[in-house]
């Protein structure tokens, strides 16, 4: 009888050995990463894994430099358009051309505003993980139409058909 009270003291001190282990495996599978860094000059590849946190931290970075150049760009228009509005000419030509530069310089600055917007709507995307994929197929958009266009929200068949619809709806 004394050896099967040694095997099951062996085999208590050996349980709180696993649970430690496992403890351990535990810890490093529930550690929260840090946040993933890039460098400047780094460029997503196809061979690295469909919108890893590399690639999610590059059109993030990506988008928000965009969204600052054109916010500073709108605020020089702005600023200048203002500036502009004291040299009334007595000429009428004059009047209308400033008249029509004016129209076009502010249908440019919508044009941004609208383009801001989709900038805040991808980066949303990227926060709730569904950047780079199809809103309509759910499919991969791929990394070269995401390099050339950042906000595109669908995948190029997709976004064929949306067009279709709504030149087919345009026509009604």
């Amino acid at each position: 009888m004394p050896k099967s009270s040694t095997a099951k003291k062996k085999l208590i001190k050996s349980k709180p050995q696993n649970k430690a282990k496992t403890k351990t495996l535990n810890k490093t599978k529930d550690k929260i990463k840090g946040p993933v860094k890039i460098s400047k000059i780094y460029v997503p590849k196809e061979t690295e894994k469909y919108m890893c946190e590399k690639h999610k931290v590059f059109f993030r970075m990506k988008l928000q430099e965009w969204k600052k150049e054109l916010v500073k760009s709108n605020n020089e228009a702005l600023y200048n358009g203002s500036m502009d509005d004291n040299s009334i000419s007595a000429d009428i030509v004059d009047q209308a051309s400033s008249y029509t530069d004016k129209n076009v310089e502010m249908k440019a600055i919508n044009r941004q505003i609208k383009l801001i917007s989709e900038i805040d709507k991808a980066l949303a995307r990227i926060r709730e993980d569904t950047y780079g994929y199809c809103l309509d197929t759910a499919e991969p958009i791929g990394l070269k139409r995401l390099m050339a266009r950042p906000v595109a929200k669908y995948t190029i068949a997709a976004q064929e058909k949306h067009e279709k619809d709504e030149k087919v709806h345009a026509d009604d």
